[in-house]
Parts: C-alpha cells; structure tokens; sequence
C-alpha cells in the first residue's frame, strides 16, 4: 500500500494515496481518509481541548488511518486508544504511532466487543456510514463523553424514509428542514440507546455540516439523568400542506389538524427537542480557537458563533421556500430577522442552513416579515 505524509493541526501522519474518483485506496476501503472530514476532526480538538472536566482517556474506536486518535493525543496530550479490526489499517496506524512518537494503546479488535468489556472516559464513534449498529455498544462503553459520526445522511433526513425507520427507530421526513431533522433524529437515536441503560445524555456540541451529523455529549449515571433525558424527546407536528408546525413532548404524538388548512399534521420524530448545545462551552471554545493551529479555524469560528446565538427551536424556516409559497420575492435575512424582532419575536439565524430562520413566531407573523406586510 502506497502511502503519503499529510498534516492536520499540528499533527503530521501517513494515509494511503486515493484514487482521484473514488476517494479510497485503490483495491481497499479499510484505511479510508476522508479529507472532507477535517472540520469535524478540528471541531473534536478543539472540544477536548476546552471541556471541563477533560477526558482522561479517549477511544478511537473505527480508527482506520488513525488520525482521529493521533490527534487527540498529540494535541490534546490525552492518552488515547486507537482501534480496528482490519489489519491493513492496524498496520498503517502502527506506523504513524512511531512516527509520531506518542504513547498510543493500537488494538485489533470488533469495536463492539471490546466497548462490551473496556470502558474509556471518551469514546468516538466514526464508523463507514451509518453509526447504528454500534450506538448501544457505545452506551455501554463510554464514561463521561461519547462522541458520533453519522455521514448517512439521506436516511436520517427522510430522503430514503424505509432505511431510516429501520436504522434509527424513527419516522424522519424531508422537510425544508431536513437537516436538522437527520440531527435531531440520530441524536434521540443515541439518547434511547443510552437511556435503557439507567444514563442520562446532555448535548454539548452538536451540528450538521454538508455530508455529516456529529454529536459530542456528556454522559451521566443514574435512573433520574435518564429520565431528565427522556422528557427531552418528542416529535415536530408538521402540516404536509403549509409551513405550520409545533413541538410534542412525550413518546406517543397526537393525531391533531392544521389550525391554517384544516390538513391533518404529520408526526416526525422521535427527535430530541431543545438545547444541542452548551453555550458556555461554545463561547469557551470560541476564545481558546485563536490560539490554535487548526486548517478549518475560520469556518469553525463562523459555526461557533452561529450555534451560540441559535434558537433551540426543534425546526427552522427556509425563507425562501415561504417566499415561493407567498409568490414575492425574498428579501434580504437580515431585515426578515429585524422585522420579527420588531414585532415582538425572538428570530436568530442557523447553522444548518444559509436561509435558515430560527423563530417563536407564529407562521402569519413569519409571512408578514417576509412578504414586509404590515
């Protein structure tokens, strides 16, 4: 296998030269580097480097080229453990452990048993597509923090609804807001996992980036964190006709119409509702960003302050999909976010979405401001 130094931070390593069309090592997936992913690496240095408390140990358990772990290590100076089960990838992770000379535990085993007998304080799940068949290994796994990768992406926002159902236990739906739907929905996925387990989850970095979903939570014991986790699900009431929706909380949704169009409501969930984010960590992070060396400082600086300000609404508006509806034309963010906060409303901006609206408006407050009716 033909292999190339890279660097991301301050870490420098070795991955399998790609094919230019398909991104993996030619005759191999097993050591596949995905450098579409650095945001996502980036975001977890930069998590573990400001958490409180810090992780005391940490699990790369899909290590493949082993950047994640390598990183974690070296920058982070937290003992880390890096997994996989391949040994064409335990091989070139062994390598870039010498050469980077940090004191790395390499194991080869199934992720899922070795999280059935070990248990480390952070465990990271990156798997090669869906994270489902390993979320409850996880659960069992984990000490204070896990953290989960999910990159697919079209069965969680509802694009391929059955895959979804079957995966992630859920009824998505391919809304305007379907990215927070795929969020929402892998997020109350881990919770239940979790949950059955007598522990309680608490999001403190979550978001949706292009091709990935990735949660970073602190994990808690004890039957009454579970249940302050579990009054935290729900489902989004959508109306399949108009932009009307509201939250449910509990696990049976009602069967409820339209208050604008008299159609019956669709019930998209379970999802988690509420805060995916601790906003004193996002501005500790913020802070801590400039003094690091990090290739994607710039895109992560606009995301942390986006997810600071961000409403913790369980759906947003795509105001230009009202616009469309209303047949006017759309005007700038900018002044639709003055004008419902004119009017009395809290309206932020999303991460998930350039035209994405954040608001406690009701839906004829939201097409005034956008149609600029009085």
């Amino acid at each position: 296998m033909e292999l190339v130094k890279v660097k991301e931070g301050s870490t420098a390593f070795f991955v399998p030269v790609q094919d230019a069309d398909t991104g993996f090592p030619p005759g191999t997936a097993a050591v596949f580097f995905n450098r579409r992913m650095e945001l996502n690496r980036d975001a977890t240095v930069l998590f573990c480097s400001c958490v409180v408390p810090r992780p005391r140990d940490y699990l790369d358990a899909m290590g493949a080229s082993g950047a994640r772990g390598l990183r974690i290590a070296h920058e982070c100076g937290i003992p880390a453990t890096i997994n996989d089960r391949d040994p064409e990838a335990t091989a070139v992770i062994e390598k870039n452990v010498m050469y980077t000379g940090c004191s790395i535990e390499l194991l080869r085993r199934d992720a899922r048993a070795l999280l059935s007998e070990r248990r480390f304080d952070a465990v990271d799940l990156d798997p090669f597509g869906t994270p489902a068949p390993f979320v409850d290994a996880g659960a069992r796994g984990a000490g204070r923090y896990l953290f989960v990768t999910a990159t697919d992406t079209a069965p969680l926002c509802g694009a391929h609804l059955r895959a979804g159902m079957r995966r992630y236990f859920a009824r998505p739906m391919n809304t305007e807001y379907h990215a927070e739907v795929g969020l929402r929905t892998l997020l109350a996925f881990v919770a239940r996992e979790v949950i059955k387990y007598d522990r309680g989850v608490e999001p403190l970095l979550c978001f949706s980036r292009e091709h990935f979903f990735r949660l970073h939570l602190r994990l808690s014991d004890g039957a009454r964190a579970a249940d302050r986790t579990l009054v935290r699900i729900g489902f989004v009431l959508q109306c399949p006709k108009c932009p009307f929706r509201e939250e449910f909380t509990g696990m049976i949704p009602e069967k409820t119409c339209c208050p604008h169009c008299g159609e019956l409501v669709e019930a998209i969930g379970p999802l988690w509702l509420g805060s995916i984010n601790d906003r004193t960590l996002l501005t500790r992070m913020r802070e801590h960003l400039d003094g690091m060396e990090l290739g994607t400082k710039k895109d992560l600086a606009k995301l942390m302050e986006t997810c600071t300000e961000e409403l913790d609404t369980s759906s947003h508006y795509d105001y230009h999909a009202v616009s469309k509806r209303l047949k006017v034309s759309p005007p700038e963010i900018g002044t639709v976010l003055e004008r419902l906060r004119g009017a009395g409303y809290a309206a932020t901006r999303t991460h998930y979405s350039g035209y994405g609206i954040k608001t406690d408006a009701p839906v004829d407050v939201i097409s005034k401001a956008i149609s600029g009716d009085r």
